[in-house]
């Protein structure tokens, strides 16, 4: 899945010259000289006067649209005429129902003007240099923005890059708005970073148990992404994660109870889409109960078809109830639900059958990552796109090779094995969508609205509040916690730092220390690692010496880990050690001998400010933990059950 890939940083923006003098908008200006500028109304009329000939803006009969208003706030809802949205899918080539269908990849922070390493990275992978040479070649519907692909570097860049995406899009002929978006989860996934607002994962977002907190996290987050010229998120996770060993969704879930999931996934998607931005709930049927990562192997869920009713579905009930834009699919394999073992995405029992009749969903159906091994394992890269639409899929995210994928679909239809009828039928899907979040009338982003919006200091505090109700207090024997600063004014801060998933928060141990001395204490920090050497922990235990506490970041420990050597050592110190589990609260079972011991569900820095003010006791540890603990000696045995949480 996109989702849970990693990425890197980026530069700026330059000027964007592309479209044709009839479809010209003004030029796109430089980001690192001061932002995005917004193209004026007069020319956003001029480069959409094409389509807007054919097409009331607004949204899908009977489905809420929202167009951005004056304040770059959604509007009330209006509804298109779907039959000038069939009108406008009768107009385009079959060239152009193909593009429509892909979300693609492009490397570089500007439509036009990327860094050189971004075109050689474009011809090598896409056989095109730039995001606007994209669009001329495969009339793409969408294009997805990574963090690697360095398309986003910072708010004003990435709003000068969508807006150079969509001038690039609306000056060919019978151009159309390109649906841009993101895997935007927060937590341990998040593409687009600080400044921008980073709230607590969907799992800290569980502990928390609010519904208004996970509305708001939607609505706030939407706002945002809206501002930067994204309208698509791929978010909430609906997966339930009932399998501690699930190497792919894990902490990415809100946890392990269906009911309690289901409606913070609904908070979820009601936020996000009120901003004007599309929700996606996945991965369709359920990604919860494996141990095998789809972006490696093929999994293989062995629930019953009453276990999944029970498990699984109720999510993505709640989440079609809640009028869900978007549903991700799962590349693994599920034969309680087809026993032809295909892969989800390419299953027309589970996709057409139980998605679109059982539970009667009809809007935009989006694959995971196609370049991913889940769906490769079984058919060739020729075949996936064919199979994956014949099953009922209407957009075809990441191909590995577009090339092979766009001319595949293509082929399938002059063939006859796809009707162009199939086609039409997912595209009037993606244009209902797009004309829902007001691409069709305004699909520019302003610079004005990205000062205004990203990063606020409103947004940032309500990140700070979610996430002070998610820090989940597990042990506190003989009252470790909270520290004092008079008794214990000296803090060693050790542990894992991890990579930071937008690339802009970080290091963990470096945000701790930084938070508990903004809190009256004075703290080092020493990084240790997730394997620490004999070496790095006789360091440790030095340094420990010389502290009146220690606080220890943990990350992922298992039974032989270095990490708990580390702790044992710390331990014997006599110093009071207190153990911060920054990514599963699973951790805990491997250190029984540790007497404090926080859950923070992610180590970016929102997460790791609020663990700091819950040690110096500034405020209550609140979370309760949304997946039971088991013993590590006995994994059928429950350590810590679903709930458990401790307070001051």
């Amino acid at each position: 899945m996109p989702d849970s890939s990693t990425g890197s940083t980026g530069n700026t923006e330059n000027t964007e010259t592309t479209g044709t003098a009839e479809h010209a908008v003004d030029p796109v200006n430089a980001a690192g000289t001061g932002g995005a500028a917004r193209p004026s109304r007069r020319a956003v009329l001029a480069a959409t006067t094409a389509v807007t000939g054919v097409l009331a803006a607004g949204a899908a009969a009977g489905a809420p649209a929202y167009a951005a208003g004056a304040s770059g706030t959604p509007s009330a809802p209006s509804t298109p005429d779907d039959r000038k949205l069939r009108a406008l899918v009768s107009r385009m080539t079959l060239e152009e129902k193909v593009g429509q269908l892909f979300v693609m990849r492009v490397y570089g922070h500007s439509a036009t003007s990327p860094d050189q390493a971004d075109i050689d990275a474009n011809l090598e992978e896409i056989g095109v240099r730039t995001a606007a040479e994209l669009l001329e070649k495969y009339r793409v519907g969408g294009i997805i923005y990574f963090t690697w692909a360095h398309n986003t570097r910072d708010p004003h860049q990435i709003a000068s890059l969508s807006n150079g995406i969509q001038k690039a899009s609306l000056g060919l002929p019978h151009g159309l708005p390109v649906l841009i978006s993101t895997d935007q989860e927060h937590g341990i996934v998040a593409r687009v970073g600080a400044p921008a607002t980073l709230f607590p994962g969907a799992m800290a977002v569980g502990a928390g148990g609010s519904r208004f907190d996970a509305r708001d996290l939607g609505r706030i987050a939407g706002r945002e992404l809206r501002a930067l010229g994204i309208r698509q998120d791929y978010a909430p996770v609906a997966d339930v994660n009932v399998n501690p060993a699930n190497p792919v969704i894990g902490v990415r879930s809100f946890g392990s109870d269906p009911e309690a999931v289901a409606r913070l996934v609904a908070a979820e998607v009601a936020g996000f889409q009120r901003s004007g931005v599309a929700a996606t709930a996945k991965h369709f049927p359920g990604h919860g109960d494996t141990a095998v990562d789809s972006h490696t192997g093929f999994p293989v869920i062995t629930h019953s078809r009453e276990q999944w009713e029970k498990l699984d579905a109720p999510p993505f009930r709640a989440a079609i109830a809640a009028g869900i834009d978007s549903i991700m699919t799962a590349h693994l394999m599920v034969p309680a639900l087809d026993a032809s073992d295909d892969p989800a995405t390419l299953s027309r029992p589970i996709l057409t059958g139980i998605l679109r009749e059982e539970l009667g969903y009809d809007g935009v159906v989006v694959t995971d990552s196609l370049g991913m091994e889940g769906v490769r394992t079984k058919y060739g890269d020729d075949r996936v796109p064919v199979l994956a639409l014949k099953a009922g899929v209407d957009q075809l995210l990441n191909p590995p090779s577009l090339d092979v994928a766009w001319n595949a679909v293509l082929r399938a239809v002059r063939d006859g094995e796809l009707t162009e009828a199939r086609l039409d039928e997912s595209i009037l899907r993606v244009l209902r969508l797009k004309a829902k979040l007001g691409l069709f009338k305004d699909p520019y982003a302003s610079p004005d609205e990205v000062d205004r919006r990203v990063g606020t200091r409103a947004h940032r505090a309500a990140a700070d509040r979610i996430a002070e109700r998610t820090t989940t207090l597990l042990v506190n024997e003989d009252r470790v916690l909270p520290l004092s600063r008079r008794r214990q004014p000296r803090l060693l801060v050790v542990g894992a730092d991890p990579a930071s998933p937008s690339g802009t928060t970080g290091p963990p141990t470096g945000v701790l220390a930084g938070a508990l001395n903004e809190l009256g204490f004075t703290a080092t920090a020493l990084s240790t690692g997730t394997a620490p050497s004999a070496a790095v922990i006789d360091r440790a235990v030095a340094a420990a010496a010389e502290a009146d506490a220690v606080v220890v970041g943990t990350y992922n420990v298992t039974a032989s880990s270095g990490q708990r050597t580390l702790v044992e050592r710390l331990l014997a110190t006599g110093r009071p050690v207190v153990a911060v589990a920054i990514r599963n609260p699973y951790d805990v079972a491997h250190l029984p001998a540790v007497r404090a011991f926080l859950a923070t569900y992610s180590w970016t820095d929102v997460e790791l400010r609020a663990a700091a003010r819950v040690i110096a006791g500034r405020v209550e540890p609140r979370g309760t933990l949304p997946v039971p603990v088991q013993r590590a000696d006995d994994p059928a045995a429950v350590l810590y059950p679903v709930g458990h949480g401790l307070r001051y």
